[in-house]
């Protein structure tokens, strides 16, 4: 679910795949208006979602042109989805709101693992992902790998600028 123009189709072809089958999830992007409504519409149905920021650029008119914007909203999104029935996975390495989702799970009971995870990339927040595992939660680390992965890094470089920074700066972090 990369841009905008594919969320209709992904989320139909989800609905399609969830009919008969419990193992497929479905990603949506924090920095898109339309994403709550996307979430309400699946929580019938006990989804896997991933939530992310999004790193695509999108105009203004569809998408939250604010990074505190699309925190917000990335809040609500997880807020929701903890709230309601299905696995979640809090896609992210902002050390913020990695607490506050833990913050919020311990409020309502919810196991340390087996509702929700967090994941993150590989070799980007590495001392925030040693904290969360040690605090006891699911991690799951992904790691671009194949003979695409440069072409792969350079385009989501490419796509936000201000992938740049963070790139850099979890790239040349203290990784203990």
């Amino acid at each position: 679910m990369e841009q905008s123009r594919y969320v209709d189709r992904t989320l139909e072809i989800y609905r399609r795949l969830r009919a008969d089958r419990a193992n497929v999830g479905f990603v949506l992007q924090s920095y898109l208006y339309r994403s709550e409504a996307d979430l309400t519409a699946m929580i019938a149905l006990g989804p896997n979602v991933r939530i992310v920021k999004g790193a695509y650029l999108e105009p203004p008119e569809i998408a939250y042109p604010h990074k505190r914007d699309v925190d917000a909203n990335y809040l609500k999104l997880a807020e929701l989805a903890l709230s309601n029935d299905g696995y979640t996975a809090i896609a992210t390495h902002d050390a913020r709101i990695v607490e506050h989702v833990e913050r919020f799970a311990a409020a309502r009971g919810l196991p340390k693992k087996g509702r929700f995870e967090f994941q993150m990339l590989y070799g980007i927040a590495t001392p925030l992902a040693r904290r969360v595992l040690d605090r006891g939660y699911r991690i799951r680390l992904s790691i671009p790998y194949g003979e695409y992965w440069f072409p792969y890094l350079m385009r989501r470089l490419a796509e936000r600028p201000a992938n740049v920074a963070f790139f850099l700066k979890g790239a040349f972090s203290r990784n203990t």
